[in-house]
């Protein structure tokens, strides 16, 4: 490999400081909850060898505690998808034991009467995690913070030059190390239509000044259409989900009225710390010559009705020409 090539992965290589959320490791690299686990797995491994040891043969308990060993150990140590599998177990306990079926209804659900037969369980009501969209396109979740969504486009990092790519990085390095809210980044790959596009070129080839590209602009339309048609399109769908904090609620001795005015201006303030870490999100995006706009209300409603419609196909009509369009491939 040549000096060029190493300097080169040398520049596109940003620190990132570590992540305070991670759990300190207190011996030989386990965490205090893993050792709590082979701990207690140690303890009943102990109490089962000191009350069983006289009475059963050593082989009949050996065959009792390898596979509480192996349990206590693989909970401890392995991981899935980045999460401690003793965690993942809980996760996955508590998903079986909650309800699959939800309903819109106020505090609960109902029984039916006594003469009616019900099979299965009553379905639980639907708590959708925002509660409010403000004008201003600010999100009131129900956990009691506020977000705000911020849709970004794409760039080509691909085509640019390795000293073009160094700065991309280092910018969007520098953004990460600026943000001191969690900040979720979700990228999503829709279907595009390019029929409206297509239509779009065919009513405006007539205006042309020159037949020649009066006729080129059609023979572009329609290989669009042709292209739309042999081919599912993908667009890149970015957006930039920007939190803030809503302070502590007031003590229960405040009066009622006093308490709803002290959670209005809590809910007031963070929804604008939130807008403007947006702005500021833009502006930094901006510098990375990624188009990127604050969702108001309007459009941080559409964004969550088709979150919650997955399945449904949001056609695209058209696109603008710093959009990437990809070509999906079937397994």
């Amino acid at each position: 490999m040549s000096p060029t090539r190493n300097r080169t992965d040398e520049q596109l290589i940003v620190s990132i400081p570590a992540d305070v959320d991670q759990p300190d490791k207190i011996l030989y690299g386990l965490t205090t909850r893993q050792l709590a686990i082979l701990a207690g797995t140690a303890a009943v491994c102990l109490w089962v060898f000191l009350t069983l040891g006289p009475l059963v043969p050593f082989s009949v308990l050996v065959a009792l505690l390898v596979p509480v060993l192996a349990v206590g150990f693989v909970l401890a140590v392995a991981r899935h998808d980045g999460m401690t599998l003793d965690r993942y177990a809980l996760a996955a306990l508590r998903h079986l034991r909650a309800p699959k079926e939800r309903v819109t209804a106020g505090e609960s659900v109902q029984p039916p009467p006594a003469w009616c037969r019900m099979r299965g369980r009553l379905p639980e009501p639907l708590r959708l995690p925002v509660r409010a969209v403000r004008q201003d396109g600010a999100l009131e979740l129900a956990s009691g913070g506020v977000a705000v969504i911020v849709s970004a486009g794409t760039l080509t990092f691909g085509l640019r030059t390795p000293g073009e790519q160094a700065g991309l990085v280092a910018v969007f390095g520098r953004w990460l190390n600026s943000l001191d809210a969690p900040v979720q980044i979700l990228v999503q790959a829709r279907p595009i239509d390019l029929t409206g596009l297509a239509d779009h070129i065919t009513q405006h080839a007539p205006a042309l000044p020159d037949p020649a590209l009066e006729q080129a602009a059609r023979g572009h339309a329609a290989f669009v259409t042709e292209l739309g048609a042999a081919h599912d399109l993908l667009i890149r769908h970015v957006l930039v989900v920007i939190t803030g904090h809503i302070p502590a609620s007031a003590p229960a001795s405040v009066l009622p009225w006093r308490q709803r005015e002290r959670r209005r201006v809590g809910r007031d303030s963070a929804a604008a710390v939130a807008l403007r870490r947006a702005a500021e999100a833009v502006q930094n995006l901006a510098a990375l010559a990624v188009p990127a706009a604050v969702l108001d209300g309007e459009g941080a409603t559409t964004v969550l009705t088709e979150s919650l419609s997955p399945g449904d196909l949001h056609l695209v009509d058209g696109t603008s020409p710093n959009d990437v369009i990809t070509h999906r491939q079937e397994a």
